[in-house]
């Protein structure tokens, strides 16, 4: 269900007591036993490897490929790059000199692969500040690294092969939730009634966003809750009501007795940014709640005892924790961390790498697919993450089980070019019955 993620420091304790040499030697193996594997009709190779246990594993790669029949030559003049210049301990930009070579590799025109993560990353928190390298392959020891699920550094890393160096497997702060984790999501039992199986009341749905409230609506129902009820402005509701056969509707002056039948609340799809004071009354009562879109926009700190998450964008984090977007997008670790530590509470933030934290957890890294980089898809998300709260599932794994059921949908969708939002829905029944 939880994949660990290591951070330099749980990798150094994880190879303590070890023989280094041995540990090497088995690294440098694995890495030019797939190279020789992916690139079977490559014959030339150019290595570059640093001075720490990272250049040693490439330079023990090189030799076997030597003795392979392979030719060393210059960047710019090989068949294959191996990247061995920094390892897991690397923190910081490159110097001058390194970022030069960085850049040599990855204008090379050869296909690099990286040893055990691409020169630049931060392999503790996936940031890049300064040259990374972009491999299309890294061979990495022992588990995964946070540097090759948080982005920016997810996106330099390629192709990720673990390769097992004869180590413990031991706890970690970090983990990637893994599609196992929807054997968590309570199914329908017999006895249940179609309150007792999920009960959501969504909450938005403004003139000119009524779209919203329905993806949302339409995704609690596919998410397998068993009543849906939508509270939007009245002069919505005649557009609402075309769109949703299934879901009871009510003007958004009666959510408050509409509350009394809920088991969750979805607060924020559409729902227009002059409505705080809606937002924070809501959030005044014991019902466990998703907060996203326009719910976020001057969103205040609350104290409730209820089940809560937080579903922001970068740019919707950003105006939270007073950054610009693209602090949040070069810091993703951090600034979710500053979000949970801020609200107290669980907080997803999307994206290709999505982070679930929570109060005293690690992050857990749910997915996140390129696809589904379009409108709508995050009041989709919403409507799951809604479901499953209303399920009683725990909030952090609500929300790490919608994420990662939210990009099985759109792995699973009839289109991958061209994804539409309403293409999630048909295919997260398919997800959830798996």
């Amino acid at each position: 269900m939880l994949e660990p993620l290591y951070t330099a420091a749980e990798m150094q304790a994880a190879e303590a007591g070890h023989d280094v040499e041995q540990l090497m030697e088995r690294a440098g193996r694995a890495v030019a036993d797939e190279v020789l594997a992916r690139f079977a009709n490559a014959r030339t190779f150019a290595a570059v490897c640093g001075g720490g246990a990272n250049g040693g594993d490439g330079r023990i790669a090189a030799e076997l490929l030597r003795t392979a029949g392979w030719e060393e030559r210059a960047l710019g003049d090989a068949d294959v790059v191996i990247d061995a210049l920094f390892g897991t301990g690397f923190r910081g930009a490159p110097r001058e000199e390194a970022a030069a070579q960085i850049r040599s590799m990855n204008e090379s025109g050869a296909p690099v692969v990286a040893v055990d993560i691409p020169s630049g990353v931060d392999a503790s928190t996936g940031e890049v500040p300064g040259e990374a390298v972009s491999a299309i392959l890294t061979v990495t020891f022992h588990g995964r690294k946070v540097g090759h699920e948080v982005a920016p550094g997810r996106f330099r890393r390629g192709e990720v092969v673990v390769a097992d160096i004869g180590l413990e497997h031991r706890e970690t702060e970090h983990a990637v939730a893994t599609p196992a984790i929807l054997d968590l999501v309570p199914r329908r039992k017999p006895g249940d009634t179609k309150y007792t199986a999920g009960s959501v009341l969504v909450v938005g749905g403004s003139p000119g966003m009524t779209g919203a409230v329905c993806l949302t609506a339409e995704a609690a129902f596919r998410a397998d809750a068993g009543y849906v009820a939508v509270a939007a402005p009245p002069e919505s509701l005649s557009v609402i009501e075309t769109r949703l056969l299934e879901a009871v509707k009510r003007p958004l002056d009666e959510v408050w007795e509409a509350k009394d039948r809920a088991g969750a609340l979805a607060i924020g799809p559409g729902l227009g940014r002059d409505r705080a004071d809606v937002v924070h009354r809501l959030l005044d009562t014991d019902l466990p709640a998703v907060i996203d879109a326009d719910g976020l926009y001057e969103l205040r700190a609350f104290d409730r005892e209820a089940s809560t998450v937080l579903t922001p964008h970068s740019g919707e984090l950003g105006r939270l924790l007073g950054e610009e977007a693209s602090w949040v997008d070069a810091h993703r670790l951090e600034a979710m961390r500053r979000a949970v530590e801020g609200f107290g509470c669980v907080v997803l933030l999307k994206g290709e790498g999505t982070l679930v934290g929570a109060p005293g957890a690690g992050a857990l890294v749910c997915g996140g697919f390129a696809s589904l980089a379009t409108a709508g898809t995050g009041d989709v998300l919403t409507g799951v993450i809604a479901s499953f709260l209303a399920k009683g599932m725990d909030a952090r794994f609500a929300a790490a089980a919608g994420s990662v059921a939210h990009t099985q949908a759109a792995v699973n969708a009839p289109h991958r070019a061209g994804l539409v939002a309403s293409d999630l829905l048909d295919a997260l029944p398919r997800v959830l019955d798996a």
